[in-house]
Formats: C-alpha cells, structure tokens, sequence
C-alpha cells in the first residue's frame, strides 16, 4: 500500500507549462528533421520490426528493397534502429557506396532516444535523433513517395494506422501503402474486410490505400509508380 507521504501532487498549472515546454521542443525537432528531408528529391520510408534477425527472410528482402530503390535515385527513410530499420539503412547503404547518392540515393535514419534500447545503426548517411514520438512520427511520414511495410510489432501496426488514417482522411497525400508478406499482413486485411466493412465503420475505397505482396519485384515497382513528388 502505497504511503500517502509519497504521493505528489502536481498542480496543473505546472502540468501545462511541462506540456507547453516539450510542445516547443517538438516543434524545432520538426524544423531539423525537415532541413534533412528537403534535400532529397524522391524518398521512401521503410517500416518494420526492430526485433528482425539479420538471417530472417524478412531482413534479405527489406534491404533487397532499400538497395533497389536507393539505387534508383530514392532516399531511404527509417526508424534508424535495428532489424527491419537496419535492413533498409543497410542496403541503402551499400547503394550509396556504389555511388547511388549521384542519382538522390540516400541512408537517413531518425531515431529516437529510449531508456534501454534502439541505438542507432551503423548504416545511416544522415541521421538526427528525436526526443519525443510525435514529431518523428510526421517527419517520417513527411514528404514520402511510399510507405513500405515489413512485419512488425505494435509499433509497426501504429504507424500503419496512422498512414491509413492520414490518407483516408486526406491529410496527407495518397501514396502507395505497401504491406510485404501475405501469410503475415494477410490476417489484418481479413480482419478490416470481415469486421470493419462489415460494420460500415470502413469504405470499399479505404481497402484500396494498401496493397499487400510475397515479391520484391511487386514492391519496387508499386514504390516507383508513385509520382506525386518526384517532378516538384
């Protein structure tokens, strides 16, 4: 039983100016994630499991992906962790040593600052590390010419939503939302099929803002389909 000695009690106005503080420091995170995405011409965002073992099926093709596309001329965005993170670093990487920065290629990470965990990986080109989720969230979503997803946790599943909710909702721009693995993502898609349409709470319309696939070759070639940015 907790002793009423220890318990503190914060007034809100005090609250408030805590919240205030922090909401000023995520708006100068903005700014300098922005200053970094501005020079890239075409970027995609890769997202996934931070738990992903370099030898999983899941981490080949992830940084098969990230080396195509940077080759290609696209930056290549990430969480900057491990795993699936550090699978797309990884291969964008090894595109911008064989001089895909020429081209736009690039190894951008934005990590964020944790307690116990998720330094950042040793692939990044570009980095800049978030104190707080919210601005990494809409720097990562900022500017993207597609939205890759591998399998992934809860964190994964939350920047899916959100992707899925901002362009439902067309606060961001519509741009190819791509789920790899159909034996994973397959069950989720039931799940919005059988319940959420079910239900009216989703649109036939909603199910076409994602696209789910077994081939890398399908990836890259949903990713590059995308032009919304490419000729600004």
């Amino acid at each position: 039983m907790t002793d009423k000695k220890d318990l503190v009690c914060i007034p809100r106005e005090i609250e408030l100016q805590a919240a205030m503080f922090r909401l000023g420091n995520i708006n100068e995170e903005i700014q300098k994630g922005y200053e970094i995405l501005k020079k890239y011409h075409k970027t995609v965002t890769i997202f996934g499991s931070a738990r992903t073992s370099p030898d999983s099926p899941y981490y080949q093709a992830a940084r098969e992906t990230a080396e195509r596309l940077a080759a290609s001329g696209y930056a290549i965005v990430s969480g900057g962790g491990h795993g699936i993170m550090g699978a797309a670093n990884e291969g964008a990487n090894i595109a911008v040593q064989k001089g895909a920065r020429k081209a736009g290629g690039e190894s951008i990470a934005f990590n964020i600052k944790l307690p116990h965990e998720q330094d950042l990986n040793e692939y990044a080109t570009e980095s800049f590390e978030f104190q707080h989720f919210a601005p990494r969230k809409i720097i990562m979503t900022m500017f993207a010419d597609a939205y890759i997803f591998f399998p992934g946790g809860f964190g994964t599943l939350d920047e899916l939503a959100e992707i899925l909710t901002l362009i439902q909702t067309r606060k961001a721009n519509k741009a190819p939302v791509i789920l790899y693995d159909r034996k994973f993502w397959g069950e989720l898609d039931d799940f919005f099929r059988s319940c959420m349409l079910k239900e009216a709470a989703i649109s036939e319309e909603d199910l076409n803002i994602y696209s789910i696939t077994d081939s890398v070759d399908e990836v890259i070639a949903l990713a590059t389909a995308n032009k919304t940015y490419c000729d600004h």
